[in-house]
C-alpha cells in the first residue's frame, strides 16, 4: 500500500476531515474531526470511548474526505486504513493539533485532559490508499 500524497496534502491542508467508519452490518458512519498531517499520513484525535474508535478496532477500513465543521463533504473521499496510536503517538497528535489550531487547539487539548484525563483520548493515524 502506498500513500496518495495529493489526497494527503489536499485533506491535510483543510481544517476538518470527514472520517467514515463502518458498523458491523456495513452501514457507513461519517464523523467530522480536526485533521493534521502526520508524516506521509493524516492523523485525528478523538475520545477513547467514541463509536469511531470501537468501529476502527473491529474494522480499520475508512474513507477520508475534506469537509466543513458540520460534516458537509467538500471534496472527493479517499479510501484508507485507520490505526489507533499508542500513548507516544497520541501525544504527538496532541502537539500537532496545538500547532495547527493555535487558538482553539491548546484550549481544547487542555480542557480534554482536565475532563477526561490523559488516557481519555487517542490519536488515530489515517493512511490513505493509492
Amino acid at each position: 500500500m502506498t500513500t496518495d500524497t495529493s489526497a494527503v496534502d489536499r485533506i491535510g491542508a483543510g481544517k476538518y476531515a470527514l472520517i467514515t467508519t463502518y458498523r458491523r452490518n456495513g452501514t457507513p458512519v461519517a464523523t467530522p474531526v480536526w485533521v493534521v498531517r502526520d508524516g506521509d499520513a493524516l492523523a485525528a484525535w478523538t475520545p477513547t470511548d467514541s463509536g469511531k474508535v470501537k468501529r476502527i478496532r473491529r474494522d480499520p477500513r475508512v474513507t477520508v474526505a475534506p469537509c466543513t465543521i458540520r460534516g458537509e463533504q467538500t471534496g472527493p473521499a479517499a479510501p484508507g486504513r485507520a490505526e489507533l496510536m499508542d500513548a507516544g503517538g497520541t501525544d504527538r497528535v496532541r502537539q500537532l493539533i496545538r500547532r495547527k489550531y493555535p487558538v482553539t487547539g491548546p484550549l481544547t487539548v487542555m480542557m480534554s485532559r482536565w475532563r477526561r484525563g490523559k488516557a481519555g483520548t487517542i490519536g488515530v493515524r489515517l493512511t490513505l490508499d493509492r
